[in-house]
């Protein structure tokens, strides 16, 4: 039996994942394009020229971060526009 609480626990949390992914879709683009980011950084880490390697990582941190935080500025707009500006089922009836 305990192998099926853990089994359903595991649904549960994929299933909250994935319901919260629905609500806020800007989250895992967030999540992405930092990973992204990071990930391009690493990949150019050896042709960085006469760079310090600080200096490389700082710019890299910077650019993840800065893409985290659009993400999140577009994720309160669009939560914004849903909540305030669209036009919602139950006005009309």
């Amino acid at each position: 039996m305990c192998a099926d609480r853990s089994w359903s626990a595991e649904e549960e949390q994929s299933s909250k994942l994935v319901r919260k992914a629905k609500e806020s879709p800007f989250v895992p683009i967030g999540m992405a394009g930092f990973l992204g980011v990071v990930a391009y950084g690493l990949y150019r880490l050896k042709a960085r020229g006469d760079t310090k390697m600080s200096i490389h990582l700082i710019h890299m941190r910077v650019r993840a971060q800065g893409f985290v935080v659009g993400a999140m500025t577009l994720g309160v707009i669009y939560s914004m526009y849903k909540e305030y500006l669209a036009p919602r089922d139950s006005e009309e009836k």
